[in-house]
């Protein structure tokens, strides 16, 4: 394929990025609320939010903590414009490219355009997921303590939001506010366990529900929860150190030890008519 056509394409990958912020028209299942537009369409700012569901926009949103300040429509419009940068860069790289690797070239930067921000999305979203168990074990040891002196769920996740700072205190500051607006506690807990992937947060509310249901002792539970996750913590931190020993191997392997022969090597040659003229 020629490097026209591998342009040609990218530019058709742009379009159809830039695309997803436009609005398009289909029949709206059900009644239209009065003042909400045309009747039997959708609005643009719906279908927007329609086509970034379809990309599972507002899901990475949420992992990433950005879903109540960045939205979906604005990341559909970075996408759109990281898209369309690729594809001028492909129309320049494309025709210097060798061979057939001007296809790859042309489809292969605007597609990295397209999901570079879902890739950024998802390192702020692993990064976040990190900081919130590494602070979850410290946080169900002030939550025993809590409900050892008799107090609610709720006023230990209140004391964690106030006194600590990071992704786990804002979710449990989210969940005190929605109790004080009058939330019940059990639906609460259950939107928190939804707000926050992950079998250790699960876990917690499972315990916190049945102790809500059942008036099972609370304390006991949070405390050996803390102590396995410490060690869970633990061994995958000696994980990685067992890891990272084959890789300072090779870099020993592949880097020092060359530079030490090269430096011997050097040593000979600079010697070498001493040792030829005694071998003489």
């Amino acid at each position: 394929m020629s490097p026209g056509v591998a342009a040609a394409l990218s530019v058709l990958l742009a379009a159809a990025a830039l695309r997803e912020l436009a609005a398009f028209r289909a029949t709206r299942t059900g009644s239209d609320d009065a003042g909400a537009g045309p009747p039997g369409r959708f609005t643009s700012v719906e279908s927007t939010f329609l086509r970034a569901a379809q990309l599972g926009v507002p899901e990475r949103l949420r992992r990433a903590g950005m879903d109540g300040r960045f939205p979906a429509s604005t990341l559909m419009a970075c996408k759109a414009a990281t898209t369309a940068s690729g594809a001028l860069l492909a129309l320049a790289a494309a025709p210097a490219a060798p061979g057939r690797l001007a296809l790859v070239v042309g489809i292969g930067i605007p597609v990295c355009g397209f999901f570079g921000p879902d890739a950024v999305l998802e390192q702020i979203a692993a990064k976040r997921s990190r900081r919130l168990l590494g602070a979850l074990p410290d946080a169900l040891d002030l939550l025993a303590v809590s409900a050892s002196s008799g107090r609610s769920p709720a006023a230990g996740f209140s004391e964690i939001a106030s006194v600590r700072s990071g992704p786990l205190a804002r979710e449990l500051g989210i969940t005190v506010a929605e109790i004080a607006c009058g939330v019940p506690q059990a639906r609460a807990i259950r939107s928190l366990r939804k707000r926050v992937s992950g079998s250790e947060i699960a876990t917690v509310c499972s315990a916190i529900e049945r102790s809500l249901r059942f008036g099972s002792p609370l304390a006991d539970q949070l405390r050996r929860q803390a102590g396995t996750l410490r060690r869970d913590q633990r061994r995958a931190v000696e994980e990685r150190a067992a890891r990272a020993a084959p890789k300072i191997q090779l870099v020993v392997a592949l880097v020092l030890v060359p530079s030490v022969l090269l430096m011997i090597v050097a040593g000979l040659i600079a010697n070498s008519d001493r040792l030829l003229s005694g071998l003489a």
